[in-house]
């Protein structure tokens, strides 16, 4: 009778123990299973490197009379935080933890980014040099410098909830669109003169000789091919820094390009972009760190090196232009 009983009973009220064993087996391998394919499967559909050269700032971005450059920047930031997904911050929940390329590539635009806020607070976005820095400029500057790796809850500093990176750039973002609309209202400044285009010119042609630093040194210090497990972090690091500032120095272009048609300097500056592109573009299947001669496996880091030195030289070139 009480056998009877138990036989009625729905299947997920009984002791496990009485459970059909082939049943409980097939449950745990299912478990077993999705875990297993959890974090490739997410991997794969998070992975997203956005590096098209012709990406343009939807409409939302874009400000009669102000600032192409800053459109550009305040679209990028909301393409990697809101569009697709800032995985340089995620924890170990996300699958997207386990990527490596990804949250690189993020961090370099990003620095990118960060570095033209900056050069905008000190110089451009001011007349000479002398004035106020702009407080929208200057809380985009400091918002933007902030750690990409930072979640919403960091133990390392603080056991309390923190600002997440996410919410910094947004905010930064939010603060390069506020100049902008009042730059196109005639209440901001954009000094838009040559020596303030040439002094840019330089901080990214330093920025680019630091990247260039860190290629060389991996290249150096291994020549580990295919089984080097750093020169990917490296390589897409500096993938990011190159396409941030090419898109950016694109829209900074279109912004003086009075200046560059004065100064018929147009020709060098479109051959400085190529060759930004080339090496922004940049994406192998898998990157290598084999010897500089080597016969079969190429070095990613060095062709990627050859093509910043060269956007380098060309940046001088024209800011030699420019001086002139």
């Amino acid at each position: 009778m009480l056998r009877s009983a138990i036989d009625r009973l729905p299947l997920d009220r009984l002791p496990l123990d009485r459970m059909p064993r082939g049943r409980v087996m097939t449950g745990i391998l299912i478990v077993v299973l999705l875990v297993a394919l959890y974090y490739p499967i997410g991997m794969v559909l998070t992975n997203e490197i956005n590096d098209d050269v012709a990406y343009t700032p939807a409409e939302a971005f874009q400000v009669d009379g102000g600032s192409q450059a800053v459109s550009m920047a305040a679209a990028l930031i909301h393409r990697e935080i809101d569009e697709t997904t800032w995985v340089a911050n995620k924890p170990w929940l996300f699958p997207g933890s386990a990527l490596d390329n990804m949250p690189n590539y993020q961090i370099g635009l990003m620095y990118a980014i960060s570095r033209f806020a900056i050069e905008m607070t000190d110089s451009l976005g001011r007349t000479r040099g002398s004035s106020q820095a702009d407080a929208d400029l200057d809380r985009a500057s400091g918002l933007l410098k902030y750690d990409g790796t930072i979640w919403v809850w960091e133990p390392s500093t603080s056991l309390l909830p923190t600002a997440s990176a996410t919410k910094q750039y947004a905010a930064g973002q939010r603060a390069l669109m506020s100049y902008n609309q009042r730059l196109a209202a005639g209440e901001a400044v954009y000094d838009k003169r040559a020596d303030n285009l040439i002094a840019f010119l330089d901080r990214v042609a330093a920025d680019l000789g630091s990247s260039s630093a860190a290629l060389d040194a991996r290249a150096t210090e291994s020549d580990a091919g295919y089984f080097d497990a750093l020169a990917d972090d490296i390589f897409y690091s500096v993938k990011g820094r190159l396409y941030g500032y090419t898109m950016l120095l694109d829209a900074v272009g279109r912004d003086f390009s009075d200046v560059i048609a004065e100064k018929n300097v147009g020709q060098a500056w479109d051959q400085m972009l190529a060759s930004m592109r080339s090496a922004a573009v940049m994406d192998p299947l898998v990157v290598a760190n084999g010897a500089n001669d080597g016969l079969i496996v190429p070095s990613h880091l060095t062709a990627q090196g050859f093509y910043l030195l060269r956007a380098r030289t060309q940046l001088r070139e024209v800011a030699s232009i420019l001086a002139k």
